[in-house]
């Protein structure tokens, strides 16, 4: 059955993760409102969907206030992965807690459901395994990628203060690691480093002796989990985690790429970064059960679509 057509804000929304939502809002006839900054997304992800008249393309910083009419809001504006939330640190905390807090104020005039894009990274290097959302996380508040993972969790804090301050209906996704097309070629993401790497023949740069581990979500899984998320019963806040619970060393990754993409590409072991966690996977049964979601794509699927955007872009 059709859905009631809403007027829908995504920040971010010419990301990675948040284009590809915006397709999915589109697909199912809703008017979205995209907003960015364009420090990480690009305009070439949301090219196709300029001449759609239900879409609306705005440029702005979230750190600043935005007045706006909208049914929900989809809160995805922040640089995600370490090479661009370390760029600019500062920035990157104030995208989290500021640009949280002008969302949700901008939630509270209007009396809009808001949503918030989390982070697995809110764990920190995990002395839980697999990681459920009772874990309280293990984070180094002054390090280098604290920028990012503190700056979330401060995030979560607000939203949750809001919802029980304010009664605003919010919910809460803690994203795991996520590949697929439109990820950025130079974003020093595991997924699109070795894919890029591979495809240049270049050596594949495994840091630490590749067998800590991950678990990879491909990006229409995930996509699906926001809706399943945004359209539950109000009393469901979150956060609920959204990953695949399918674990990989990195060092299988690696060698799956070089297979996948018939590279000559040598595997090079470089000293581990600081706070990089040893392993990660989502417990998802919170997701089972209050949204019915479980990822679909396998790794093997998944990459096979990733890595011809990759192709793509090389040929550009």
């Amino acid at each position: 059955m059709k859905t009631s057509i809403k007027r829908i804000a995504v920040t971010g929304g010419a990301g990675f993760l948040g284009s590809h939502l915006c397709d999915w809002l589109l697909s199912q006839g809703h008017e979205v409102l995209c907003i960015d900054n364009f420090f990480t997304g690009t305009k070439q992800n949301i090219a196709h969907l300029l001449a759609n008249p239900l879409f609306e393309l705005i440029r702005h910083d979230v750190t600043f206030p935005l007045y706006i009419e909208v049914d929900e809001i989809y809160n995805l504006a922040c640089p995600a992965s370490p090479i661009h939330y370390q760029f600019d640190p500062v920035q990157t905390t104030k995208t989290s807690v500021h640009g949280a807090i002008n969302m949700l104020g901008l939630a509270k005039r209007i009396k809009a459901k808001i949503f918030q894009a989390s982070t697995s990274e809110v764990y920190g290097d995990p002395r839980v395994h697999p990681q459920p959302e009772t874990y309280w996380g293990h984070v180094n508040p002054t390090g280098v990628r604290a920028c990012y993972d503190e700056g979330k969790r401060c995030a979560e804090t607000l939203f949750f203060d809001y919802h029980r301050q304010h009664g605003l209906n919010i919910k809460i996704a803690r994203i795991f690691n996520t590949y697929g097309p439109r990820m950025h070629p130079n974003d020093g993401r595991v997924v699109s480093n070795f894919i890029v790497q591979a495809l240049a023949n270049k050596p594949i740069t495994v840091y630490g002796d590749g067998s800590q581990t991950r678990s990879f979500c491909y990006v229409d899984d995930l996509i699906d989990g926001f809706i399943r998320l945004m359209d539950s019963p109000d009393d469901f806040c979150g956060p609920v985690n959204l990953g695949n619970p399918n674990e990989f060393t990195i060092l299988q990754l690696a060698e799956q790429i070089i297979a996948r993409t018939g590279s000559t590409s040598q595997i090079e072991f470089l000293p581990l970064p600081a706070d990089d966690p040893r392993q990660r996977r989502p417990d998802i049964s919170l997701a089972v059960a209050k949204l019915g979601w479980e990822p679909d794509i396998s790794l093997s699927d998944g990459l096979d679509p990733t890595i011809n955007y990759f192709k793509k872009l090389q040929t550009l």
